[in-house]
């Protein structure tokens, strides 16, 4: 195992930004306001950033884990006391893998970035050779930064953001977040709750064995996630003892991400364009009790896969998906990024201003990504909450579009705000993780819940690194 917590009990009742992105998180996946009291956040200092994403993180983990504590109460009839260290929190946002001599790949291909057009900024997000291609056939240039650089100049932002996507690549012109408030892609966002949810008849009250210090042990989660938040997510309900499987087409590779997301799950490979291979999808989500997908909403229904499907398959599915630029407007389904969400929603733009540079600035990290994936795992807690009461399946939709307008809501970070504390020994598990790259240590667990340890059972390994089949009994 790696890492292992326990806590003493906590309050967080106030009015700072924390505390009101988890009263909106915790109301937002269902959850009852009296157990807000169960949670207490320890730690000062922030990210350097134009808004606060050091309570966002403390936030979104705290959610995370009060949904862990909520679970265990159930069997116990004691409600566990939840810490969250908003120190560690801020540096699982940006990584939690440190590798012992080894080096992780760049995090961006040779053009993926930020370029000047001829009246403002564009993101090319190009780590894909898809859409990398995609975006060269555009600019009709060759895989050369320079001569990319050179291209983009002579476009106007829109016009290039529009094109690209038009030939399935992703891109986003920069924006301001008045700007963006007025599109009518973020009038639509701005409309759309945090996390929708809706409930289905299920299946009845399933026969979970509830190990009081493993909230999650017996629970299957099947993954069709990639890059970020979903696999944050389910990295999340592996920590509590959830047999992740996670299903990759043969050939796709996240070799930036892999480490840091694969951890306590077992990466399984299926061409889900076979039959058979199709069959064996249908099967496992047949047996499994939660559903992570971050599929473009059109793509699983090419599959026939769509919700009405699936409830057929599985009546007691807690089914968590994810979507870019929000699930209603003229947007709705388009390609993104969390790179590119921050470009087109205005916290870019806004860094740039409130940091006086003279390019895009954004968060610290995948801060939107990293936020949205602990929102969809409160909700997947929540959905196995509801399941036992109830009986009932459900659905809980999120994006990252979304999640950007919350940490936007809590407004600017005063830039005088004190500082984190450098990184220590001390702050990383004494464990060595034998990942399928190398020896690496991790970022000690930032959350602390008494009597209740937030430990992997697997290191990270890579795809298809196991078959396609679960190896708890089915229960």
């Amino acid at each position: 195992m790696i890492g292992t917590v326990s806590v003493e009990s906590g309050d967080m009742s106030g009015n700072t930004p924390v505390d009101r992105y988890l009263r909106e998180i915790w109301e937002t996946v269902g959850g009852d306001p009296v157990h807000l009291r169960h949670l207490a956040a320890t730690g000062t200092g922030a990210l350097p950033s134009v808004f606060h994403v050091t309570d966002l993180a403390t936030a979104t983990i705290g959610a995370a884990c009060l949904a862990i504590a909520e679970l265990a109460s159930l069997r116990t009839n004691v409600f566990p006391a939840v810490q969250i260290d908003r120190r560690l929190a801020s540096f699982w946002f940006l990584t939690s893998l440190r590798p012992q001599g080894w080096s992780m790949p760049p995090q961006w291909d040779a053009v993926a970035g930020d370029y000047q057009t001829a009246d403002g900024w564009i993101r090319l997000h190009t780590n894909a050779p898809h859409h990398r291609d995609a975006a060269m056939a555009v600019l009709k240039t060759p895989i050369d930064r320079k001569a990319v650089r050179q291209a983009v100049a002579a476009w106007d932002a829109t016009a290039l953001e529009t094109a690209i996507v038009r030939n399935n690549g992703c891109a986003a012109a920069m924006r301001g977040v008045a700007e963006w408030a007025d599109h009518p892609q973020g009038r639509a966002v701005h409309a759309e709750p945090l996390l929708d949810r809706t409930s289905f008849s299920g299946r009845g009250q399933p026969p979970w064995p509830m190990s009081a210090n493993r909230p999650l042990r017996g629970i299957r989660v099947l993954d069709l996630t990639r890059i970020l938040a979903g696999p944050v997510a389910t990295r999340f309900l592996a920590a509590f003892g959830a047999e992740v499987l996670r299903i990759d087409p043969h050939g796709w590779e996240e070799p930036v991400t892999v480490p840091e997301v694969a951890l306590g799950k077992r990466c399984a490979r299926l061409d889900l364009k076979k039959p058979d291979d199709k069959l064996a999808l249908e099967k496992l989500l047949t047996e499994a009790d939660v559903f992570v997908h971050g599929y473009r909403p059109d793509a699983l229904a090419g599959l026939g896969l769509d919700p009405a499907r699936r409830r057929a398959l599985n009546p007691g599915l807690i089914d968590v998906c994810l979507d870019a630029y929000g699930w209603t407007g003229p947007w709705s389904g388009r390609r993104g990024f969390d790179s590119l969400i921050q470009m087109s929603t205005g916290i870019a733009d806004a860094g740039m201003r409130a940091m006086g540079q003279d390019r895009p600035t954004p968060l610290p990290g995948q801060a939107i990504d990293h936020a949205t994936g602990y929102l969809m795992a409160a909700a997947a807690v929540r959905g196995l909450i509801e399941r036992i009461q109830t009986g009932r399946g459900c659905k809980a939709r999120a994006s990252l579009a979304r999640t950007a307008r919350l940490l936007i809501s809590g407004g600017g970070q005063p830039m005088d705000s004190a500082p984190l504390a450098p990184e220590r020994p001390d702050d990383l598990s004494e464990t060595i993780e034998q990942t399928g790259w190398g020896p690496a240590r991790r970022v000690r667990p930032p959350a602390l819940i008494s009597g209740i340890p937030m430990s992997w059972d697997l290191p990270a390994s890579g795809l298809g690194s196991f078959p396609p089949a679960w190896t708890t009994d089915n229960l």
